[in-house]
């Protein structure tokens, strides 16, 4: 019974993918790549190597949780908030939503979400579905590997990166009751707010018992809804961050 079942299922989840499109959104990660600028770059070692006469290759990698495209649970910011072997794997498959703001970073780096940009979006889709992960397009991922042009800075230190607005965070979560976040940049907050050591909205994202995917790739080649997004992680044990692969299917 066990295994015709698993065949039935599998044969229906088969005929669903078939023909969908897998699109990866999740950089790879190297020493040197763009980070937060208190974190101290990887160190990657060759153990055992093919190249030197080993049996195998073996690489240890001494990394921040934070590296690369990542995950952050709660307790990341909030103390006896979830950690990630805490986030249950039904929450690692969820519906996706493509918030666009491209288009107005592309004249202004600064810029960040409306509320009207919500209100265009469910007038073109309807409401938010409750449980999705939110996606914020700025077009910022083009920049990596440039750490310099991912950072922005102006002559006085300024970052000047686009990132997420508070009533749009509040409304997502409050009012639709999203799972996740995500966002193309190092931070959630924008550039102003973090160059001031402003950390709030991401602050509230995690206060709020949601987590969120920073440093996400190629959300420009997705629809604004209609693909599911599929983000995994390692499972550490009181892990507060790691690096995550992250796919959409649509």
């Amino acid at each position: 019974m066990i295994e015709a079942s698993t065949t039935t299922f599998w044969n229906g989840l088969g005929q669903l993918l078939a023909g969908r499109t897998f699109t990866d959104l999740t950089h790879a990660f190297h020493p040197g790549q763009p980070h937060f600028p208190a974190f101290p770059n990887e160190i990657r070692e060759a153990v055992f190597d093919l190249e030197k006469g080993d049996g195998f290759t073996a690489h240890r990698y001494s990394i921040i949780g934070q590296w690369g495209t990542h995950v952050d649970p709660p307790s990341h910011f909030i103390r006896g908030g979830r950690t990630l072997d805490q986030i249950p794997a039904t929450d690692m498959i969820l519906p996706l939503v493509i918030l666009d703001i491209s288009a107005r970073v592309s004249t202004n780096n600064d810029a960040t979400p409306t509320m009207d940009d919500i209100r265009e979006w469910e007038r073109r889709n309807g409401e938010v579905p409750a449980g999705s992960f939110v996606a914020l397009r700025t077009g910022w991922s083009h920049r990596w590997p440039d750490a310099d042009a991912m950072a922005n800075k102006d002559r006085e230190g300024v970052s000047h990166t686009p990132g997420w607005s508070r009533d749009v965070l509040s409304f997502l979560i409050e009012e639709r009751s999203i799972t996740a976040v995500g966002h193309e940049q190092t931070d959630t907050d924008p550039g102003l707010a973090t160059s001031r050591q402003d950390f709030s909205l991401e602050t509230y994202v995690l206060a709020q018992d949601r987590w969120q995917i920073e440093l996400l790739a190629n959300l420009d080649d997705l629809p604004e809804w209609g693909a599911a997004v599929i983000a995994t992680w390692p499972k550490p044990l009181r892990g507060s961050g790691f690096p995550a692969r992250v796919f959409a299917i649509h």
